[in-house]
């Protein structure tokens, strides 16, 4: 299945039906009077979340949705049959942008949220609405209201708890396939990741979801790479993983590049919790791998984990930090009790 986190999709809701201008001709009825009935209701368009969709490539095959238009009213007081909604299925996660790409009309987070995206125009009175007592054979009816037509665009943002960050080849996919149940393409080669991946990691007995992103490099705000468009998945997170290539020679460059792609991205991800582990330590000799975790303390100005996505060693220890962060962001404020005399 390829993936796609952004498209634009064309809307319109259907118009509503006229209504009828008809009067009553029985052979034996004196006085019909008006009969004419109303029009039917346009259907709408509506967006909902649902769960087991992870791409939006089925809209890049059909981007056009329009609901159908209601039926017009006819006589011996028939109102006309209202046009069906159109229903547009989403992944969880999904934002709904107008036409410009920045104002939000709905954020999908919640499976089985509904939004109403265009709503049916509606049906025209007949004849027989305007009956009085003074006006007993009305020779008008209203015409049905059009429908709305809009475009939209539908931007994926993948839902996970924890993401990985870090450039190309600095083991991003060993440490997903290590730790869940997902399987990446691993390779000896840069941007073998192209497209996100999740995977679901447990750890202790509890469960939470990991997003791996394709590889960052100097420059990618900018463009360069893959540029920096992936890095919309990891804005959901409570807790970024940078994982910094333990056999890189510019260990603490590595490290500030990806830091400043962060800021010159924005969105308040460069502030978002963030754990630094460096990996591959079972391709260091001890006197190495002392004195790298040293040099990339100081530049995180902190802790750094070790791990190695091959033998294991030090994955519990970073799976039990990036949980324990997971939970913190996931703890509800305590509701505040109101004071009694």
């Amino acid at each position: 299945m390829k993936f796609l986190d952004l498209t634009k999709v064309y809307i319109r809701s259907g118009g509503g039906g006229s209504g009828c201008v008809s009067f009553r001709r029985d052979k034996y009825i004196e006085f019909g009077g008006p009969d004419g009935g109303d029009g039917g209701n346009g259907g709408s368009v509506w967006a909902e979340a649902v769960e087991g969709l992870n791409t939006l490539i089925d809209f890049r095959y059909q981007q056009h949705f329009f609901a159908k238009s209601g039926q017009h009213g006819m006589g011996k007081q028939r109102t006309g049959r209202s046009g069906d909604d159109i229903v547009l299925k989403v992944p969880v996660g999904t934002e709904i942008l107008d036409e410009d790409e920045e104002t939000v009309i709905a954020d999908m987070v919640t499976p089985g949220q509904r939004v109403l995206l265009g709503r049916g125009g509606n049906g025209g009175w007949g004849n027989l609405q305007f009956k009085s007592s003074t006006n007993q054979s009305p020779h008008k009816a209203n015409p049905g209201q059009e429908g709305i037509e809009r475009t939209i665009w539908l931007r994926l943002k993948l839902i996970a708890d924890a993401g990985l960050l870090g450039l190309p080849n600095a083991g991003k996919s060993t440490f997903l396939a290590a730790t869940s149940n997902a399987r990446p393409k691993i390779a000896d080669y840069p941007f073998t990741t192209l497209v996100p991946n999740l995977g679901v990691v447990g750890i202790d007995g509890k469960e939470f979801v990991m997003a791996d992103i394709p590889g960052l490099i100097a420059g990618a705000s900018e463009g360069r790479g893959l540029g920096d468009q992936f890095l919309a998945h990891v804005e959901r997170c409570s807790v970024l993983l940078h994982l910094v290539d333990g056999t890189s020679s510019t260990i603490t460059k590595d490290y500030r590049t990806i830091i400043g792609e962060l800021e010159a991205y924005g969105y308040g991800l460069s502030d978002k919790p963030r754990i630094t582990a460096m990996t591959k330590i079972d391709a260091l000799d001890p006197k190495t791998l002392a004195s790298r975790k040293r040099s990339l303390e100081k530049a995180v100005e902190g802790p750094v984990f070790l791990i190695s996505g091959v033998s294991g060693e030090g994955l519990q220890a970073v799976l039990r930090a990036l949980w324990s962060a997971i939970r913190e962001d996931r703890a509800e404020p305590e509701e505040e009790i109101a004071w009694r005399p």
